[in-house]
Parts: C-alpha cells; structure tokens; sequence
C-alpha cells in the first residue's frame, strides 16, 4: 500500500510539473514572443514572482516522491523510478542554473531597457525551458510506464486467479 501510495504522490505531482512546463512551453512562451518587448519583460518578472514557490514545491515533490518509489521497490520499477528522479532533479538544475539567473536580469531590464543582445539571451532562456519541459515530460511518462505496467501486471494475476478456479 505504501508503494502505491508514493507512486501515486510521484505521478501527481510530476504530472503537475510537466503539465505546468507544457503550458508555458505550448502558451505562454509563444505568447512572450507575440507581444512587445516592455510588456513580456513585464508580464515575465511578475509570473517568476508567482512561480518561485509553486514551482520549486513541484520539482522538489516529484523529485523526492520518484526517488523514495526507487528506494522502495527493486528491479526495473527501481530503475525507472531512479530515472525519473533524476530527470526531475535534471529540470530543477536547469532551472537554477539556467532559467532563474536569465529571469534575474529581465526583472532589471523591467525596471530599465533591455540589452542590445537581448534576443540572443531570451532565446537561451527558452532553450533552458524547453530542456526541462522535455525532462519533466520524460519523468511523467517513466512513471505512467510503471503504473500501466503494474496495471499489466495486476490483471495478469487476477486472468490467472481465474483460470485455476
């Protein structure tokens, strides 16, 4: 039951994370490049204010709740679940070292003007996010793999249960 429960914490809150990555990757980036620069500089230091602490909580849960599911379990649901920690912990770290120093300068050019090479910068910002959009997705499917396959595997035992009745 334990097991099941952290699995279920760890597709949860990974879920959320590659869903929350998704959506900025799907909307709100497209939406950054559509609108003039002054209001995506804007709009993008105040969402970093809302993002920190919800975020960060995303990463940090999908990040223990995978890795505590390989500590629990042995064999390849051991593997994934490894896996899929890391690759959580992989989109944590390219948002620390990636994203978050990039947001830092665009809350200064809000306040001021952007740099001459300020293109260049946003499109590394948006590389950083796809990086950890495509880690996050990754993570989320390696524990559907386990649950669909501990769904597999529960039918199985219920198929033979039947047979020998």
């Amino acid at each position: 039951m334990r097991i099941r429960l952290v699995h279920g914490f760890a597709l949860l809150s990974t879920g959320l994370l590659a869903g929350a990555f998704g959506y900025g990757a799907a909307n709100l980036v497209p939406t950054f490049n559509a609108v003039p620069l002054e209001m995506r500089l804007s709009f993008h230091a105040e969402l970093m204010k809302m993002n920190g602490i919800t975020m960060q909580a995303a990463m940090g849960a999908s990040i223990l709740s995978s890795l505590t599911l390989a500590v629990l379990t042995a064999g390849s649901t051991r593997l994934l679940a490894g896996a899929a920690g890391l690759l959580a912990l992989a989109s944590l770290l390219i948002t620390r070292f990636g994203n978050v120093p990039i947001n830092g300068r665009i809350k200064q050019w809000a306040l001021t003007s952007a740099p001459a090479d300020h293109a260049e910068i946003l499109r590394r910002w948006e590389l950083f996010n796809n990086m950890r959009t495509f880690a996050a997705f990754v993570a989320f499917v390696l524990l559907i793999v386990l649950a669909v396959g501990g769904l597999r595997a529960t039918a199985r035992s219920v198929h033979d249960r039947a047979d020998r009745s």
